[in-house]
């Protein structure tokens, strides 16, 4: 799967690494439901800086269709907010 950051660029992240992910999504959509911005701005960290590890960049002309978008680094909690689904930023 293709995963933009924005503001960044893409990766290239197996499929495999979505529970992982979507466990720090489930964290992420807590803190933000309990107002918690510390907490937010520690696990999108952590779920941005998983994504980059595990996920093999793509060169920056690339034009690949993202499959899934994340917010970028400095984004606020209402503008997270406003991405989410009913599954969170990740589905699955």
């Amino acid at each position: 799967m293709i995963v933009r950051i924005m503001g960044e660029g893409q990766v290239r992240l197996d499929d495999s690494h979505l529970t992982e992910l979507n466990k720090l999504d489930d964290e992420l959509l807590a803190e933000m439901e309990s107002g918690d911005e510390a907490g937010f701005r520690r696990t999108l960290t952590t779920l941005l800086d998983q994504v980059r590890r595990l996920g093999a960049p793509l060169a920056d002309d690339a034009l690949e269709p993202s499959d899934l978008i994340l917010p970028s680094p400095d984004a606020t909690l209402e503008e997270v907010r406003a991405m989410l689904t009913d599954e969170g930023l990740i589905p699955g």
